[in-house]
């Protein structure tokens, strides 16, 4: 999507993957830096680790907690953040952002037309992106979130985040005793197809959700979505939460609109075939 929009823009740029090992995220950071790069893009499991490593946090950072897109240069920097060298030029800063956060809601309220503002909702996965998920979802006022992770302290800890952060919304960890508007899916299980479903249906069935949402994007439909979309409820898959974080990821880097038509055909060729 970002090359398609770097040449609909008529923009000279390229962007590509790079498999770094995490003891290799500082280095691959200051790399990037130091060759020039305007930015990068950070996936799992990078997102908390480079909390640490940049130069400054964006606001959209610090409250979420976590980076998966770094800006570097000197703009964008406060001068109170900003170290200079000797001939006084500020130096090459690397700046954190979370673009990640906005795209969930604005995803779910396209594809879903889920209303958040008192919903109930049941999030799978306290990782990286389901913490993010989580603080973001309690933000905007959600009436309940039933945190559910494989490890139950990580999902305790943001729980306990979200009482400090939004005491107005009931939160608890485990599955509902009765029926949500909303399930989020923030784990990696359905990237495979002999995955296991991320809900454990002996503790909570399809039936007592509306909508069901899955982060992961190919494949374009999970063992999770199929199961949801026999069950009656309305589904979406990661692609509109992918293209809103790369979207304004986009701008950050650019500093210009992003082409988001542009941007979405070339992934749903690229996902979808078509």
């Amino acid at each position: 999507m970002h090359n398609a929009a770097f040449a609909a823009l008529g923009l000279d740029w390229r962007y590509l993957a790079f498999e770094v090992d995490p003891k290799n995220l500082r280095a691959a950071i200051e790399g990037a830096k130091v060759m020039g790069f305007a930015g990068i893009n950070l996936t799992v499991p990078h997102k908390l680790l480079a909390m640490e490593m940049v130069d400054a946090l964006d606001d959209s950072a610090k409250q979420w907690g976590a980076v998966n897109t770094i800006k570097f240069g000197g703009a964008g920097v406060s001068p109170a953040d900003a170290s200079v060298h000797a001939g006084g030029k500020p130096a090459l800063h690397s700046v954190g952002f979370n673009t990640d956060a906005d795209a969930i809601v604005t995803a779910l309220r396209e594809d879903l037309k889920v209303e958040l503002r008192g919903a109930k909702v049941l999030l799978l996965g306290a990782g990286g992106a389901g913490r993010t998920a989580a603080l973001k979802l309690a933000s905007e006022d959600v009436a309940e979130l039933f945190l559910v992770n494989r490890t139950t302290s990580k999902a305790e800890e943001i729980a306990a985040e979200i009482k400090k952060q939004s005491p107005s919304v009931k939160v608890s960890v485990g599955y509902p005793k009765c029926g949500v508007d909303l399930i989020l899916n923030a784990t990696s299980l359905g990237l495979k197809p002999d995955d296991a479903l991320p809900l454990d249906e002996k503790q909570f069935s399809l039936n007592q959700t509306r909508a069901v949402y899955d982060m992961i994007y190919r494949p374009a439909e999970t063992k999770l979505l199929a199961t949801a979309k026999a069950a009656g409820c309305r589904t979406a898959n990661g692609l509109g939460m992918l293209l809103h974080q790369g979207a304004k990821a986009f701008e950050i880097w650019t500093g210009r609109p992003a082409p988001l038509a542009v941007m979405r055909r070339a992934l749903e060729q690229n996902i979808y075939g078509h």
